[in-house]
């Protein structure tokens, strides 16, 4: 702070954590402001508020918030119990096909060996194809904190898409998707990112599923927003909103499904704004409406906060 006073700087926020003797947590919130005589050198005025209190009831919403958000991702990926299980069994189906054609191959007179080479490739092929679902799988069913890692949103985007592929075809979607090669990375926690976009395609499909007179087509979009920020879009071809339910969407336990619990959307607006983002829905000018999220991306130049000690 007096190295930034010297350089002229005349205000000043800060927030400390104090541990205290007893090990307990104390939270501060500092600001100071200059105040500058005409011939006399600046003067800082001050004030220490202890925020403890609001800091803690912060902690105990955010722990709400995520709990709320586990059942919710629970709920959707049991609705695709179908899908997540031909994902899973496909790659597996594979790797017994092609174990049964190697043990043919070596049983041969003479033994086929490059051929059970390629065999054997293609078993660990499908058998890591495999483990990378479950391993999707595990982290999506997880309960964790809330974890900032650098995020790339069109390869975050691809994994929920191959989740869900079987689960399109089986409701005659057709998938387009415009994802971004050179998107720069977002700081974000991967698992409530992705929750945030198997919601919108869950809507997606949703909104479509009575549509019989024209292509049931979806489109996922990743693109940069200005120098700062990219955008995620979900566009669907379904029946659309109109306004005022438009206006109502977000709210908590509003829905318009008739099994419908009414929070997917809240908590993708709550997701995306603790991502310093925001989430919005918009119509489409033909049939359908569009739903899109953006969030900043990555600053490397961020410090984190420490510990200070009080004896």
């Amino acid at each position: 702070m007096a190295e930034r006073a010297q350089r002229g700087e005349s205000y000043f926020e800060y927030e400390h954590r104090l541990v205290m003797p007893d090990s307990s947590l104390k939270h501060l919130h500092l600001i100071a402001h200059a105040v500058h005589g005409e011939n006399d050198p600046p003067q800082y005025v001050g004030a220490v508020q202890d925020v403890t209190r609001r800091r803690l009831a912060e902690e105990a919403l955010d722990k709400a918030r995520s709990e709320l958000a586990h059942v919710s991702r629970l709920t959707t990926l049991s609705s695709l119990t179908a899908s997540i299980a031909h994902e899973v069994n496909q790659p597996l189906s594979g790797v017994v096909t092609n174990a049964d054609a190697c043990l043919w191959m070596l049983d041969a007179d003479p033994p086929k060996l490059e051929d059970a080479r390629d065999s054997v490739r293609r078993i660990i092929r499908d058998g890591n194809r495999a483990a990378d679902v479950i391993t999707r799988l595990r982290a999506l069913f997880s309960k964790r904190a809330f974890t900032l890692e650098p995020v790339n949103l069109s390869e975050a985007a691809l994994e929920v898409v191959a989740l869900t592929l079987n689960d399109l075809q089986r409701n005659r979607v057709v998938l387009g998707s415009e994802l971004a090669d050179d998107l720069p990375v977002v700081a974000g926690d991967r698992v409530q990112l992705q929750q945030v976009i198997l919601n919108l395609l869950r809507n997606a499909v949703d909104a479509m599923i009575h549509v019989d007179d024209r292509p049931r087509r979806l489109l996922i979009r990743t693109e940069r927003e200005g120098a700062d920020a990219v955008r995620l879009t979900v566009k669907d071809a379904g029946i659309g909103l109109d306004r005022q339910t438009m206006n109502k969407l977000f709210d908590a336990f509003y829905t318009t499904k008739s099994d419908g619990m009414g929070i997917g959307l809240s908590i993708s607006r709550s997701i995306i704004e603790r991502h310093q983002g925001r989430l919005w829905v918009e119509p489409n000018e033909g049939p359908g409406t569009t739903f899109a999220f953006s969030i900043p991306c990555l600053v490397e130049n961020g410090a984190a906060a420490t510990d200070t000690k009080v004896s």
